[in-house]
């Protein structure tokens, strides 16, 4: 029906929101009604997505400064939402990082260390320490993976593995918090333009070409946007009531089809 507002006064928290996929999350929640807690490590980025949605829908929206590799800011975090809003309806994990592209034999080991703290151990977090919460209203969770966490991705080994565990994790949360009645699913995207998405085109050398080859990965010709994922959180929280576990590709069906690969010459 048009003009329902589909997360109404329900309590959101988003992890890295002031940019890209978060970014695009936080306005499709606040459109609907919602009252999302956000975080970023930048404060004048996040400060100003706080401004500029504010007043803007019939939801709102506050920033909160956090390092998600830091377990003290993350219970701020979840602080901050509790005695703000009185509860947490749904998390929503989508702070990551991807780096840039490069072979095993150049990465260290403590390289691939910090990316699970940030990408992985992080999720684990906020989810431990915002489950009491979700647990009271029977709440969700949604997490970002990413649609390489399951087929891959050329000289990123320790991106990939970060983003299927995530995707593993999901369903392994999902079997603990069944008996709660809290759901977990997650989303996987395929190419999106974001900023980190154009930051590494601009590193590969040839962005437009870079570019020009993400667009044509999709069946459907172009990479997908930050409200589509946004979108995409909303229906995991607001309508999937009867899905937990569930990995949501959001892929442009970039994973289908036979395509020449071979890199043996």
């Amino acid at each position: 029906m048009a003009g329902v507002l589909r997360y109404l006064e329900k309590v959101v928290v988003v992890t890295g929101g002031s940019k890209g996929i978060g970014k695009g999350i936080v306005q499709v929640f606040v459109e609907n009604g919602a009252k999302v807690v956000f975080c970023a490590r930048g404060v004048e980025a996040g400060l100003s997505v706080e401004a500029g949605l504010n007043g803007t829908g019939p939801g709102s929206c506050l920033f909160v400064p956090c390092d998600i590799t830091k377990e003290d800011d993350i219970k701020r975090l979840i602080s901050v939402a509790v005695e703000r809003f009185g509860r947490i309806d749904c998390l929503i994990n989508n702070a990551g990082w991807h780096p840039p592209h490069k072979s095993i034999d150049e990465t260290t080991a403590e390289e691939f260390r910090d990316l699970l703290n940030f990408n992985l151990i992080s999720y684990f977090l906020a989810t431990k320490l915002a489950l009491p919460h979700l647990r009271c209203c029977q709440g969700n969770v949604i997490h970002v993976s990413s649609l390489v966490g399951s087929i891959g991705q050329k000289h990123a080994v320790p991106y990939v593995a970060t983003k299927g565990a995530i995707t593993a994790m999901t369903k392994a949360m999902a079997i603990d918090e069944s008996r709660f009645n809290v759901r977990v699913n997650c989303i996987s995207p395929g190419n999106v333009m974001t900023p980190l998405w154009a930051e590494l085109a601009c590193q590969s050398g040839d962005a437009a070409a870079t570019i020009k080859a993400g667009e044509e990965s999709q069946l459907i010709g172009r990479m997908g946007t930050e409200a589509e994922c946004g979108l995409a959180a909303l229906f995991l929280a607001g309508d999937a009531s009867f899905c937990t576990g569930v990995e949501l590709l959001l892929s442009g069906g970039a994973e289908l089809n036979y395509g020449h690969k071979s890199q043996i010459s």
